[in-house]
């Protein structure tokens, strides 16, 4: 068993396929219209048919409060794992992303947190 799919809540699928492709480089894997929303995914181009990431609509009213939450609480709603995290940082950061958390040493990892730009938090870690 292997995990396949997963997904993060996004406030508008176009704004969200433009951050997670065109900033921090996944590529479109599946986007199929669903009435007013699509089955939008992006996957790594280092794996192209690995686990999927679905940009999935925010639309239900437990997500709202929920989201809120963790991000209050500084709570990422995603990890994502990079070879060079301060080399990440400085590319995103020229990009113009901004960081809640910058790379931070944490025993056997470093990790940095950024605003996705479509409420959430994003998780980066490296392992040493």
């Amino acid at each position: 068993m292997r995990i396949h799919l997963t997904s993060v809540f996004v406030d508008d699928q176009a704004t969200a396929q433009a951050f997670y492709t065109e900033v921090l480089g996944f590529r479109t894997k599946a986007d199929v219209p669903l009435g007013e929303d699509r089955w939008l995914t992006v996957v790594s181009p280092e794996d192209p048919d690995g686990t999927e990431l679905l940009l999935e609509p925010s639309g239900h009213r437990a997500v709202k409060p929920y989201r809120q939450a963790l991000v209050e609480d500084g709570i990422p709603a995603a990890s994502f794992l990079v070879a060079d995290l301060e080399a990440e940082h400085r590319r995103l950061l020229g990009l113009g992303v901004r960081f809640t958390q910058p790379p931070t040493p944490m025993g056997p990892v470093s990790t940095a947190v950024l605003d996705d730009t479509c409420g959430n938090l994003i998780q980066l870690i490296q392992h040493h």
